[in-house]
């Protein structure tokens, strides 16, 4: 007689669920997990075509205002300390009582030694400063606000009112 080895079965291992409880756990641990968001300066860098360009030593000095960020983190505007508050208000007025905003500029020198915190505050007051000047000329010549305004009338207003902020490098005193 024969003999016949009997078959063994092998138990299988249902993992069915298995997928989805990876997929899960993944989804988990994306969302939970904090992610640093690069902090920085939304900026329209300037042409490279040389015959733009224009030297601060050129403008008139009425046209200029002079932004200083001290190492203590002080604001010094035209040379007398403000709060980082006044930025903003100051930089207004001296926009909108310039004879031609075209010209005028704001020049914003950081000791090496300053905070980039400071420097970031200051930037921040002078694009709301700007905003605002925007804003309001958008309302009172449009009707409407000026995130409310057409691609055309959004570049017209730019036009009267160009965001010229200049970085200076800091010189050193010897």
């Amino acid at each position: 007689m024969i003999e016949r080895r009997k078959r063994h079965i092998v138990p299988l291992i249902n993992t069915t669920s298995t997928a989805d409880i990876s997929f899960i756990l993944l989804v988990f641990f994306l969302l939970m997990t904090s992610m640093d968001v690069d902090k920085g300066l939304l900026r329209q860098l300037p042409n490279v075509d040389d015959s733009e360009t224009q030297n601060i030593e050129d403008i008139k000095k009425e046209n200029i205002l002079s932004i200083k960020i001290t190492p203590s983190g002080g604001i010094l505007l035209d040379g007398e300390e403000v709060k980082i508050s006044d930025v903003c208000s100051r930089a207004m007025d001296f926009i909108l009582k310039s004879s031609n905003p075209k010209e005028s500029i704001i020049a914003i020198e950081a000791d090496k030694d300053a905070s980039y915190e400071s420097f970031f505050n200051v930037q921040n007051e002078l694009i709301s400063s700007y905003n605002t000047i925007r804003d309001n000329y958008a309302k009172r010549s449009l009707g409407k606000p000026y995130a409310l305004c057409t691609t055309d009338e959004r570049e017209k207003i730019r036009e009267l009112y160009p965001q010229r902020i200049a970085e200076v490098e800091a010189i050193e005193e010897k």
